[in-house]
Protein backbone atom coordinates (compact mmCIF):
# COMPACT_ATOMS: atom_id res chain seq x y z
CA UNK A 1 0.00 0.00 0.00
CA UNK A 2 2.05 2.91 -1.31
CA UNK A 3 0.93 6.48 -1.85
CA UNK A 4 2.40 8.76 -4.51
CA UNK A 5 2.64 12.54 -4.33
CA UNK A 6 3.44 15.02 -7.06
CA UNK A 7 3.96 18.77 -7.19
CA UNK A 8 1.18 21.01 -8.46
CA UNK A 9 2.96 24.16 -7.33
CA UNK A 10 5.86 25.06 -5.08
CA UNK A 11 4.07 23.70 -1.97
CA UNK A 12 3.91 19.93 -1.64
CA UNK A 13 0.70 19.03 -3.44
CA UNK A 14 -0.31 15.41 -3.67
CA UNK A 15 -2.04 12.86 -5.82
CA UNK A 16 -2.55 9.87 -3.62
CA UNK A 17 -2.22 6.57 -5.48
CA UNK A 18 -1.59 6.98 -9.18
CA UNK A 19 0.24 10.33 -9.19
CA UNK A 20 2.01 12.09 -12.07
CA UNK A 21 5.00 14.39 -12.15
CA UNK A 22 4.58 18.15 -12.42
CA UNK A 23 5.74 19.11 -15.91
CA UNK A 24 3.82 20.37 -18.92
CA UNK A 25 5.19 17.70 -21.26
CA UNK A 26 3.81 14.13 -21.13
CA UNK A 27 4.42 12.90 -17.60
CA UNK A 28 6.21 9.80 -16.39
CA UNK A 29 4.12 7.42 -14.35
CA UNK A 30 5.02 6.92 -10.72
CA UNK A 31 6.76 3.66 -9.87
CA UNK A 32 4.36 1.02 -8.57
CA UNK A 33 5.58 -0.35 -5.26
CA UNK A 34 4.59 -3.69 -3.82
CA UNK A 35 6.07 -5.23 -0.70
CA UNK A 36 5.22 -7.91 1.80
CA UNK A 37 3.93 -5.99 4.80
CA UNK A 38 3.50 -8.99 7.07
CA UNK A 39 1.44 -8.46 10.20
CA UNK A 40 0.91 -4.79 9.37
CA UNK A 41 -1.15 -5.43 6.22
CA UNK A 42 -4.58 -4.55 7.62
CA UNK A 43 -3.28 -1.55 9.52
CA UNK A 44 -1.49 -0.20 6.44
CA UNK A 45 -4.73 -0.33 4.44
CA UNK A 46 -6.63 1.36 7.26
CA UNK A 47 -4.00 4.10 7.56
CA UNK A 48 -3.97 4.77 3.81
CA UNK A 49 -7.77 5.01 3.70
CA UNK A 50 -7.78 7.44 6.62
CA UNK A 51 -5.11 9.69 5.09
CA UNK A 52 -6.99 9.65 1.77
CA UNK A 53 -10.41 10.32 3.29
CA UNK A 54 -12.68 12.72 1.33
CA UNK A 55 -12.51 16.40 2.20
CA UNK A 56 -9.20 16.13 4.06
CA UNK A 57 -5.52 16.35 3.18
CA UNK A 58 -2.02 16.46 4.62
CA UNK A 59 -0.37 19.23 6.60
CA UNK A 60 3.35 19.07 5.81
CA UNK A 61 5.48 20.43 8.67
CA UNK A 62 8.51 18.24 7.99
CA UNK A 63 10.89 21.10 7.27
CA UNK A 64 14.43 20.57 8.52
CA UNK A 65 15.51 22.65 11.50
CA UNK A 66 17.47 24.88 9.14
CA UNK A 67 14.47 25.52 6.88
CA UNK A 68 12.17 26.01 9.86
CA UNK A 69 14.71 28.54 11.10
CA UNK A 70 14.36 30.53 7.88
CA UNK A 71 10.62 30.72 8.39
CA UNK A 72 11.03 31.82 12.00
CA UNK A 73 13.57 34.46 11.00
CA UNK A 74 10.99 35.91 8.58
CA UNK A 75 9.02 37.04 11.66
CA UNK A 76 12.06 38.00 13.71
CA UNK A 77 12.49 34.84 15.80
CA UNK A 78 15.73 32.99 16.53
CA UNK A 79 16.07 29.40 15.38
CA UNK A 80 15.91 27.69 18.77
CA UNK A 81 14.24 24.43 19.76
CA UNK A 82 11.92 26.36 22.05
CA UNK A 83 10.70 28.57 19.20
CA UNK A 84 10.33 25.60 16.84
CA UNK A 85 8.36 23.76 19.53
CA UNK A 86 6.12 26.79 20.15
CA UNK A 87 5.30 27.14 16.46
CA UNK A 88 4.61 23.44 16.00
CA UNK A 89 2.44 23.43 19.13
CA UNK A 90 0.40 26.27 17.63
CA UNK A 91 -0.22 24.19 14.51
CA UNK A 92 -0.81 20.78 16.07
CA UNK A 93 -3.13 21.91 18.88
CA UNK A 94 -5.52 23.84 16.63
CA UNK A 95 -9.06 22.82 17.57
CA UNK A 96 -11.15 21.18 14.82
CA UNK A 97 -8.09 20.76 12.56
CA UNK A 98 -9.04 17.12 12.05
CA UNK A 99 -12.14 18.16 10.14
CA UNK A 100 -9.91 19.20 7.24
CA UNK A 101 -6.55 17.51 7.86
CA UNK A 102 -6.11 13.73 7.73
CA UNK A 103 -2.36 13.47 8.26
CA UNK A 104 0.59 15.58 9.39
CA UNK A 105 4.14 14.92 8.14
CA UNK A 106 6.58 15.68 10.95
CA UNK A 107 10.31 16.22 11.16
CA UNK A 108 12.10 13.79 13.50
CA UNK A 109 12.50 16.43 16.21
CA UNK A 110 8.76 17.14 16.17
CA UNK A 111 7.81 13.47 16.43
CA UNK A 112 9.45 13.35 19.86
CA UNK A 113 8.27 16.75 21.11
CA UNK A 114 5.41 17.53 23.47
CA UNK A 115 3.29 20.54 24.34
CA UNK A 116 4.29 22.81 27.20
CA UNK A 117 1.73 20.87 29.26
CA UNK A 118 3.55 17.60 28.57
CA UNK A 119 1.19 16.06 26.00
CA UNK A 120 2.96 14.34 23.10
CA UNK A 121 2.36 15.96 19.74
CA UNK A 122 1.47 12.57 18.25
CA UNK A 123 -1.29 12.24 20.84
CA UNK A 124 -2.59 15.71 19.97
CA UNK A 125 -2.91 14.51 16.39
CA UNK A 126 -4.48 11.16 17.21
CA UNK A 127 -7.11 12.84 19.39
CA UNK A 128 -8.32 14.60 16.22
CA UNK A 129 -8.10 11.49 14.01
CA UNK A 130 -5.05 12.93 12.24
CA UNK A 131 -2.45 10.33 11.29
CA UNK A 132 1.09 11.23 12.39
CA UNK A 133 3.65 10.90 9.60
CA UNK A 134 7.43 11.23 9.50
CA UNK A 135 10.00 12.44 6.96
CA UNK A 136 12.58 9.63 6.71
CA UNK A 137 14.95 10.68 3.92
CA UNK A 138 18.21 12.39 4.89
CA UNK A 139 18.34 14.91 2.06
CA UNK A 140 20.08 15.22 -1.28
CA UNK A 141 23.77 14.74 -1.99
CA UNK A 142 25.79 14.83 -5.26
CA UNK A 143 25.45 11.68 -7.40
CA UNK A 144 28.90 10.52 -8.59
CA UNK A 145 29.15 9.84 -12.33
CA UNK A 146 26.08 11.92 -13.16
CA UNK A 147 25.47 15.24 -14.92
CA UNK A 148 25.87 17.28 -11.74
CA UNK A 149 22.74 15.60 -10.35
CA UNK A 150 21.70 14.43 -6.89
CA UNK A 151 20.50 11.32 -5.13
CA UNK A 152 18.57 11.00 -1.88
CA UNK A 153 20.34 9.44 1.08
CA UNK A 154 18.85 7.73 4.11
CA UNK A 155 18.56 4.00 3.36
CA UNK A 156 21.31 3.09 5.84
CA UNK A 157 19.64 2.22 9.12
CA UNK A 158 16.19 3.01 7.71
CA UNK A 159 14.58 -0.20 8.98
CA UNK A 160 15.57 0.44 12.59
CA UNK A 161 14.56 4.10 12.35
CA UNK A 162 11.15 3.19 10.91
CA UNK A 163 10.64 0.68 13.72
CA UNK A 164 11.38 3.39 16.29
CA UNK A 165 9.15 5.91 14.54
CA UNK A 166 6.31 3.38 14.60
CA UNK A 167 6.79 2.88 18.35
CA UNK A 168 6.64 6.64 18.81
CA UNK A 169 3.28 6.76 17.04
CA UNK A 170 4.05 7.48 13.37
CA UNK A 171 1.87 5.59 10.89
CA UNK A 172 3.06 6.84 7.52
CA UNK A 173 6.32 8.09 6.05
CA UNK A 174 7.59 10.44 3.35
CA UNK A 175 10.68 10.19 1.13
CA UNK A 176 11.38 12.99 -1.35
CA UNK A 177 13.84 12.66 -4.21
CA UNK A 178 14.34 14.91 -7.22
CA UNK A 179 15.16 14.65 -10.91
CA UNK A 180 16.58 17.70 -12.70
CA UNK A 181 15.63 18.17 -16.34
CA UNK A 182 18.35 20.77 -17.18
CA UNK A 183 20.96 18.25 -15.98
CA UNK A 184 19.71 15.51 -18.28
CA UNK A 185 18.15 13.79 -16.57
CA UNK A 186 20.72 11.02 -16.87
CA UNK A 187 19.64 7.38 -16.95
CA UNK A 188 21.71 6.91 -13.80
CA UNK A 189 19.82 9.62 -11.90
CA UNK A 190 16.42 8.30 -12.94
CA UNK A 191 17.36 4.73 -12.04
CA UNK A 192 18.81 5.80 -8.70
CA UNK A 193 15.66 7.77 -7.87
CA UNK A 194 13.36 4.86 -8.71
CA UNK A 195 15.54 2.33 -6.88
CA UNK A 196 15.79 4.48 -3.78
CA UNK A 197 12.05 5.08 -3.65
CA UNK A 198 11.32 1.37 -4.12
CA UNK A 199 13.72 0.30 -1.35
CA UNK A 200 12.37 2.96 0.99
CA UNK A 201 8.75 1.99 0.32
CA UNK A 202 9.41 -1.70 0.97
CA UNK A 203 11.30 -0.99 4.21
CA UNK A 204 8.66 1.44 5.48
CA UNK A 205 5.82 -1.02 4.87
CA UNK A 206 7.70 -3.84 6.56
CA UNK A 207 7.83 -1.67 9.66
CA UNK A 208 4.19 -0.57 9.70
CA UNK A 209 4.47 2.78 7.92
CA UNK A 210 2.48 3.63 4.78
CA UNK A 211 5.07 5.10 2.38
CA UNK A 212 4.40 8.33 0.54
CA UNK A 213 6.48 8.13 -2.63
CA UNK A 214 7.52 11.58 -3.83
CA UNK A 215 9.52 11.78 -7.08
CA UNK A 216 9.78 15.49 -7.86
CA UNK A 217 10.59 16.74 -11.35
CA UNK A 218 12.22 20.10 -10.62
CA UNK A 219 10.74 23.15 -12.31
CA UNK A 220 14.13 24.87 -12.64
CA UNK A 221 15.40 25.10 -16.23
CA UNK A 222 13.89 25.81 -19.63
CA UNK A 223 13.32 22.16 -20.61
CA UNK A 224 14.57 22.77 -24.15
CA UNK A 225 12.19 25.64 -24.88
CA UNK A 226 13.51 29.12 -24.13
CA UNK A 227 10.31 30.55 -22.77
CA UNK A 228 9.08 27.53 -20.79
CA UNK A 229 10.52 28.52 -17.46
CA UNK A 230 9.49 32.15 -17.77
CA UNK A 231 5.92 31.22 -18.64
CA UNK A 232 5.74 28.55 -15.94
CA UNK A 233 6.92 30.96 -13.25
CA UNK A 234 4.38 33.57 -14.33
CA UNK A 235 1.55 31.04 -14.35
CA UNK A 236 2.41 29.47 -11.01
CA UNK A 237 2.89 32.85 -9.37
CA UNK A 238 -0.75 33.76 -10.33
CA UNK A 239 -2.58 30.42 -9.72
CA UNK A 240 -2.71 29.31 -6.17
CA UNK A 241 -2.28 25.65 -5.32
CA UNK A 242 -5.83 25.60 -3.85
CA UNK A 243 -7.28 26.69 -7.21
CA UNK A 244 -5.27 23.99 -9.00
CA UNK A 245 -6.63 21.36 -6.65
CA UNK A 246 -10.18 22.62 -7.04
CA UNK A 247 -9.96 22.52 -10.85
CA UNK A 248 -8.76 18.92 -10.77
CA UNK A 249 -11.80 17.89 -8.74
CA UNK A 250 -14.47 19.33 -11.01
CA UNK A 251 -15.05 15.89 -12.51
CA UNK A 252 -14.64 12.35 -11.14
CA UNK A 253 -11.08 11.00 -11.05
CA UNK A 254 -9.93 7.36 -11.13
CA UNK A 255 -7.70 8.12 -8.12
CA UNK A 256 -7.94 10.18 -4.95
CA UNK A 257 -6.75 13.74 -5.62
CA UNK A 258 -5.93 15.66 -2.47
CA UNK A 259 -3.31 17.99 -0.98
CA UNK A 260 -0.09 17.76 0.97
CA UNK A 261 0.81 21.38 1.58
CA UNK A 262 3.42 23.15 3.67
CA UNK A 263 3.66 26.84 2.79
CA UNK A 264 0.15 26.94 1.28
CA UNK A 265 -1.18 26.22 4.78
CA UNK A 266 1.48 27.91 6.89
CA UNK A 267 2.33 31.27 5.31
CA UNK A 268 -0.63 33.22 6.63
CA UNK A 269 -0.32 31.45 9.99
CA UNK A 270 3.27 32.60 10.52
CA UNK A 271 2.51 36.18 9.57
CA UNK A 272 -0.47 36.25 11.91
CA UNK A 273 1.41 34.69 14.84
CA UNK A 274 4.58 36.84 14.73
CA UNK A 275 5.90 34.79 17.67
CA UNK A 276 3.53 36.46 20.14
CA UNK A 277 1.49 34.38 22.62
CA UNK A 278 -1.45 36.77 22.33
CA UNK A 279 -1.66 36.00 18.58
CA UNK A 280 -1.88 32.21 18.90
CA UNK A 281 -5.67 32.04 18.71
CA UNK A 282 -5.80 34.29 15.65
CA UNK A 283 -3.03 32.28 13.97
CA UNK A 284 -4.91 29.03 14.62
CA UNK A 285 -8.01 30.54 13.06
CA UNK A 286 -5.90 31.46 10.02
CA UNK A 287 -4.76 27.83 9.77
CA UNK A 288 -8.35 26.61 9.91
CA UNK A 289 -9.33 29.03 7.14
CA UNK A 290 -6.58 27.67 4.86
CA UNK A 291 -7.30 24.05 5.81
CA UNK A 292 -11.04 24.47 5.15
CA UNK A 293 -10.36 26.16 1.81
CA UNK A 294 -8.27 23.21 0.67
CA UNK A 295 -10.83 20.77 2.04
CA UNK A 296 -13.44 22.43 -0.16
CA UNK A 297 -11.01 22.30 -3.09
CA UNK A 298 -10.53 18.56 -2.55
CA UNK A 299 -14.30 18.24 -2.87
CA UNK A 300 -14.38 20.53 -5.92
CA UNK A 301 -16.32 23.26 -4.08
CA UNK A 302 -13.73 25.99 -3.57
CA UNK A 303 -14.50 29.45 -5.03
CA UNK A 304 -11.87 31.71 -3.49
CA UNK A 305 -14.50 34.16 -2.28
CA UNK A 306 -13.59 35.93 0.94
CA UNK A 307 -9.90 34.97 0.74
CA UNK A 308 -7.38 37.50 2.03
CA UNK A 309 -4.83 39.10 -0.29
CA UNK A 310 -2.09 37.28 1.60
CA UNK A 311 -3.66 33.89 0.92
CA UNK A 312 -3.78 34.64 -2.81
CA UNK A 313 -0.08 35.46 -3.17
CA UNK A 314 2.01 33.11 -5.32
CA UNK A 315 4.67 31.04 -3.54
CA UNK A 316 6.93 29.79 -6.34
CA UNK A 317 10.63 29.99 -5.38
CA UNK A 318 13.38 29.00 -7.77
CA UNK A 319 15.60 26.28 -6.32
CA UNK A 320 13.46 25.88 -3.20
CA UNK A 321 14.82 23.34 -0.69
CA UNK A 322 13.17 21.73 2.34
Amino acid sequence: MAMATVKLSSPAAGLLAGGRTRRSAPARRATVIRAAAGSYSDELVSTAKSVASPGRGILAIDESNATCGKRLSSIGLDNTEANRQAYRQLLLTTASLGEYISGAILFEETLYQSTTDGKKFVDCLKDQNIMPGIKVDKGLVPLPGSNNESWCQGLDGLASRCAEYYKQGARFAKWRTVVSIPCGPSALAVKEAAWGLARYAAIAQDNGLVPIVEPEILLDGDHGIETTLEVAEKVWSEVEATLNLNAMNQSPNPWHVSFSYARALQNSVLKTWQGRPENVEAAQKALLVRAKANSLAQLGRYTGEGESAEAKKGMFQKGYTY
